[in-house]
């Protein structure tokens, strides 16, 4: 029974190649994690290894593997847009959005889950500017990342106008923001 424990992910320390162990210690891995992740990899080597840790270890946090994001889009439905246009503002806001989750660490890791975990959009339909606004000033109450789209004016609304607002977060969350509008 013993040899069976020291082959399995459980095994002690000295199993773990030092020249992998170090090689893992200098990406900044706590060792540890890096033992856990050489083990976990049967030794094959440090990349393997690190492949692993940044792909399991470090995201998997206890309780919230069960955690659903999603990502909606609000269209303004007072301004006169076409399918095509309505399409290309929603673009323009995940775009926003998403260059927006790069300024913060915590939403950074929410974006990584919210596309690990299936990348759940959803558009609805708002229905004036002052909607839009009411909803993007509760998605900030409840710190949820949002980026209104403010149209260049060049096709069919006027220059400045605000067309989708693009709200993510965590799934139940943003249904407290927009879980009562209807679908688009």
């Amino acid at each position: 029974m013993e040899s069976s424990e020291q082959s399995g992910p459980d095994s002690c320390s000295q199993d773990v190649n030092p020249v992998f162990l170090q090689q893992l210690r200098e990406l900044d891995i706590p060792e540890e994690a890096a033992k856990e992740a050489l083990q976990h990899t049967r030794n094959v080597s440090a990349e393997e290894a690190a492949m692993y840790y940044f792909n399991k270890l470090e995201n998997e946090e206890v309780g919230d593997d069960d955690i659903m994001f999603k990502m909606v889009f609000v269209v303004n439905m007072e301004l006169a847009m076409g399918v095509g246009k309505v399409a290309a503002q929603v673009g323009h806001a995940a775009v926003g959005l998403y260059q927006a989750l790069q300024e913060k660490n915590s939403w950074r890791e929410m974006a990584w889950k919210w596309d690990n975990r299936g990348a759940k959009k959803v558009v609805v339909q708002g229905t004036s500017v002052a909607h839009l606004l009411e909803l993007q000033a509760l998605a900030m109450s409840l710190s949820l990342p949002t980026y209104l789209v403010q149209d260049a004016g060049l096709t069919q609304v006027e220059a400045g106008s605000r067309t989708v607002l693009a709200i993510m977060g965590e799934e139940e969350v943003v249904n407290n923001v927009t879980g009562s509008l209807t679908l688009l």
